[in-house]
């Protein structure tokens, strides 16, 4: 696992008529990042926001690190309109439709970091052949489209796998987990090898965000160190 663990709230869980106050209460927390959830009614079924969402979570919390995840059709011809609007890192579906070398690569020219992401049911393997080419790797723990999901202990296996790359391979790359993320489980995906955790209702959810975040991380440094 990397030095840091990475807590990333995801706004999807958030009160959005209030979302200026729900980023800073996120910060305010301890969060480490914010992570948002861009759904376009066809990759996934459901849809979130764009990138004027993006643009306003910037103005709101101009030095938040905004960890954008694109869970879309054609993500190379939307990518820039959201690094654009803040994005720090950008993540795209292994599964969507696109040149996924060269959309990683445009992603790198535009100076941000680059994410790619796979679903639950796709193997490992077919993204192995661009760790070197991105910094962060994206495991879905649910099937993406929908927050508040059960979490799937079989991608355990698939972080594991990817953590055990990254270390024979010395690579600088995060495993991030997003899906039915909360004190238990973060503590399973960490003692797997994923150092990048988000959550979304385990924390927003919570009277005491604080509370909730120092717990989780908690957990989740204690189970790498048993691990």
């Amino acid at each position: 696992m990397s030095e840091s663990l990475i807590i990333a709230p995801s706004l999807l869980a958030a009160d959005f008529s209030q979302i200026g106050k729900e980023c800073h209460r996120a910060i305010e927390a301890g969060a480490d990042w914010l992570h948002l959830d861009i759904m376009d009614g066809h990759f996934v079924p459901n849809i979130s926001f764009g990138p004027e969402v993006v643009r306003t979570v910037r103005s709101q919390v101009p030095d938040a690190y905004l960890d954008v995840h694109l869970m879309i059709d054609q993500p190379d011809r939307y990518a820039r309109a959201f690094i654009e609007a803040g994005a720090d890192m950008l993540t795209v579906h292994l599964e969507a439709p696109h040149d996924v070398r060269r959309t990683l690569n445009m992603i790198r020219e535009e100076g941000v970091g680059v994410g790619l992401a796979i679903n639950p049911l796709t193997l490992l393997k077919n993204s192995i052949p661009f760790f070197e080419e991105i910094d962060l790797l994206l495991c879905m723990t649910v099937n993406p489209g929908f927050g508040g999901q059960a979490f799937m202990d079989e991608v355990l296996d698939k972080v594991k796998e990817a953590r055990a790359i990254v270390r024979e391979r010395k690579l600088d790359m995060r495993i991030e987990v997003d899906g039915g993320i909360n004190g238990q489980t973060g503590s399973l995906a960490a003692a797997a090898g994923a150092d990048v955790l988000v959550a979304g209702t385990a924390l927003f959810g919570e009277d005491s965000m604080s509370d909730a975040l120092n717990a989780m991380r908690q957990l989740a440094l204690e189970a790498n160190a048993g691990g």
